[in-house]
């Protein structure tokens, strides 16, 4: 699989992600991670994760990645292909304001991804969608809607759904994603986070 610290492009081996994951019992993968700037401020302030950040993207990635933290990793793959290694170990998920083919899954409910999802979290896991008003209406949703549409998808996939709680401009300012920010001064500065559980089927 590959990896990326600042420039540069590393391939890593499945047993050295899982070393590196050995020895942190909360693991949080952030997907669709954007320019790796929540994965940082995460990894920095909570020692006792270990935070992955997935994307598809590298050169947004160059900034951010740049700083070696031993408890970060950047990994280059899709969100409907994550590494095996993370399957049933990640305690914390987090989906912040994806757009594209990313938050089109989501409302599609694409089973390879919602799959995925369901495949990496360990029982108990919480999933954390943040979506806002202006990419959803890109897909000819409107906030309330998809966010009714991408509950159902979760709970289909053994999340079961605990809250959504309306996102104004005090709150995406302090949420630590690039997007957020521009999100909170811009003309429409609405979201939405849905809070999910994953729950363990017979």
């Amino acid at each position: 699989m590959e990896s990326i610290q600042g420039k540069q492009s590393l391939h890593i081996e499945p047993a050295v992600l899982t070393s590196r994951l050995a020895g942190y019992q909360n693991i949080l993968v952030d997907i669709g991670t954007g320019d790796g700037r929540f994965i940082k401020s995460f990894a920095e302030t909570h020692p006792d994760y270990f935070a992955v950040g997935i994307d598809t993207c590298r050169e947004n990635l160059h900034v951010n990645s740049h700083l070696r933290l031993p408890n970060a990793l950047y990994l280059i793959c899709a969100g409907r292909a994550l590494p095996t290694e993370l399957y049933g170990r990640t305690t914390l998920i987090t989906i912040n304001f994806p757009w594209g083919s990313l938050l089109g899954g989501l409302l599609e409910h694409e089973r390879s991804l919602l799959l995925s999802l369901s495949a990496i979290a360990q029982p108990g896991a919480v999933l954390e969608v943040r979506i806002n008003a202006d990419a959803l209406q890109e897909f000819g949703w409107s906030l309330d809607n998809g966010s009714t549409q991408i509950q159902d998808a979760l709970m289909q996939f053994d999340y079961k759904i605990h809250s959504s709680v309306l996102l104004g401009p005090h709150e995406l300012r302090a949420c630590k994603t690039t997007w957020a920010k521009r999100l909170a001064f811009g003309h429409n500065p609405r979201a939405l986070c849905i809070s999910a559980e994953k729950i363990t089927t017979k």
